[in-house]
């Protein structure tokens, strides 16, 4: 019989999950990479049809070009870490093709955070993915890959150990839910 509690690890990990802003250099496990990314893989997406894609960049010299690029874009000066030192990065793209590809691929992102949170890998989404691979800089990296299509990006994953302890949850606000 399904466990019928309603207070569960899942839950307990989904009310404490934080973005983090300051990663440790140490690389995480191989172990740990493949159960995020297989847990993205795992996504709900319209109608089943898979649209995301996850480039995980764990080589130090691409994952420091991404983040001086996506720097470039977000308007910071140059040598500012928009990904706070995490030493890996997923990169979620989505066929735009696929009508609910923005949708699907914030699915991705959700479990691959989620995932990260569950084994104790500290996360954070960081945008400009979008930017990115309508630029020249992210059509050489997807053709570097193989990868053909119609992609748009969704979003970047940054994963690593935390720094520092993740703080409190914020006070939820009080008309976030409403009953009819």
């Amino acid at each position: 019989m399904k466990n019928t509690s309603i207070f569960n690890e899942t839950l307990t990990t989904l009310e404490t999950r934080r973005s983090c802003r300051a990663f440790k250099p140490d690389m995480i496990s191989e172990d740990e990479l493949n159960a995020i990314l297989k847990a993205g893989t795992f996504a709900p997406t319209g109608m089943g049809k898979q649209s995301p894609i996850i480039i995980a960049v764990t080589d130090q010299d691409l994952r420091d070009e991404i983040a001086a690029n996506n720097a470039k874009i977000g308007g910071w000066e140059a040598g500012f870490d928009p990904f706070y030192g995490a030493p890996v990065i997923l990169i979620v793209l989505a066929d735009k093709t696929v009508p609910t590809h923005v949708y699907d691929g914030s699915l991705v992102m959700g479990n691959l955070m989620n995932a990260a949170e569950s084994i104790g890998v500290a996360s954070i989404w960081i945008h400009r993915a979008k930017e990115e691979f309508e630029s020249d800089f992210g059509k050489v990296i997807l053709r570097r890959l193989g990868i053909e299509g119609n992609y748009e990006g969704i979003g970047h994953c940054a994963l690593g150990y935390a720094a520092e302890p993740a703080k409190e949850a914020a006070e939820r606000k009080e008309d976030y839910v409403y009953f009819i």
